[in-house]
């Protein structure tokens, strides 16, 4: 592989020597990496081979939890020829160390149409680390990536998805989760790089009772970046429980923060908590929370907040022996500080690492 690709998808989760399950690289339409570990009892390969060699699972999976035609950009990569990862854990199969799969942009005015599906069977659990980044002189660039992820009854699936876009990219995820009888979906999304141009509301459905959906988000609008992130939970039956928690930071940048909440049956339990912090006179942080029940029994509630670091936050903190520097990184690190499920610890590490390593490299 490339050092410079190696170099770049390391900051978004990849790494050589790590315990991986598996590992899946692709520079944009071309698949550098694609290897499992022995004896692993999972599936990885490329979409485009996985249609090929499974067409009984293309018929019951490709293109369902998200159409072709929901927009334009789901249209133009189901017209475009398969690729991306495919990922498959058969029924039962608990998969010990994380999947990782990296999607790399590299060259300038290029269009990167991407199909992922995961399928992860009744009882089964896994783990991946999914990272997005693009080469600092790919400009004028695009990337679609339409995901499909199926969980089955009593499953989990935690995934989590790290962004390093650069600028001058236009970024359009598409993705759908769909959750069976007590299955367990956990979502972690980490974006720090922003991008001039980013734009995606994921969906998951609770379709099976017990089913479970977490979507924790960090994000960081850089300026000269616009980010209109968010996620919708459906929940279809009685007794799923959902929640979404956002905290943004803002550097001058434009962030639209998304969240929606749908009750559509009884006995249901949901909670949005979206905060946004102001570090620029530049730039805005937009919250929009909703929240809709159409039964009686429903048990849903939010909390939005944007604002500034308050001045007698610092003074408490210089007051114990911090500098005006210290005291503000140390709140930041505090408002970021999301518990983030479902990652290996060296990884949990490594991104609180980088957090505290962001807010002192920042001043703030």
């Amino acid at each position: 592989m490339d050092k410079k690709i190696a170099a770049r998808i390391t900051q978004v989760g990849y790494e050589t020597a790590g315990e991986r399950s598996a590992s899946f690289v692709q520079s944009d339409n071309q698949v550098l990496e694609n290897t499992v570990s022995q004896k692993q009892p999972l599936v990885l390969m490329s979409t485009g081979e996985a249609a090929k060699k499974f067409p009984e699972l293309v018929k019951k999976y490709w293109w369902q939890a998200v159409k072709k035609d929901t927009d334009e950009f789901t249209q133009a990569t189901a017209d475009s020829a398969e690729q991306g990862y495919f990922v498959y854990v058969k029924a039962g199969e608990k998969i010990k160390f994380p999947v990782q799969a990296c999607i790399f942009l590299n060259k300038a005015k290029s269009s990167q149409k991407v199909h992922n599906v995961v399928i992860v069977e009744d009882g089964a659990e896994l783990n991946i680390i999914s990272g997005c980044a693009s080469d600092p002189l790919a400009l004028n660039s695009e990337h679609f990536g339409i995901s499909e992820m199926y969980v089955g009854r009593n499953a989990k699936l935690s995934f989590t998805m790290l962004h390093a876009w650069t600028k001058a990219v236009k970024v359009r995820p598409r993705t759908t989760v769909v959750v069976a009888e007590g299955g367990t979906y956990i979502s972690n999304y980490i974006n720090m790089d922003g991008a001039e141009d980013i734009e995606m509301n994921p969906l998951t459905r609770l379709t099976g009772q017990g089913a479970v959906c977490r979507l924790n988000s960090v994000l960081v609008a850089s300026k000269g970046s616009h980010m209109d992130i968010g996620g919708r939970v459906v929940l279809e039956v009685p007794k799923t429980k959902a929640e979404i928690v956002t905290r943004t930071i803002c550097l001058g940048g434009e962030a639209v923060n998304r969240g929606t909440l749908i009750g559509k049956a009884e006995d249901v339990r949901a909670h949005l908590e979206c905060h946004g912090l102001m570090l620029s006179d530049d730039g805005y942080i937009s919250a929009i929370p909703q929240l809709d029940a159409f039964t009686a029994n429903a048990e849903m509630s939010h909390e939005a907040a944007v604002g500034r670091i308050a001045p007698e936050e610092i003074e408490y903190l210089m007051a114990r022996g911090l500098n005006e520097e210290e005291a503000t990184a140390t709140i930041v690190r505090g408002f970021l500080n999301v518990n983030i499920e479902g990652l290996p610890e060296a990884l949990a590490e490594k991104i609180q690492a980088a957090l505290d390593s962001f807010s002192l490299h920042k001043g703030l």
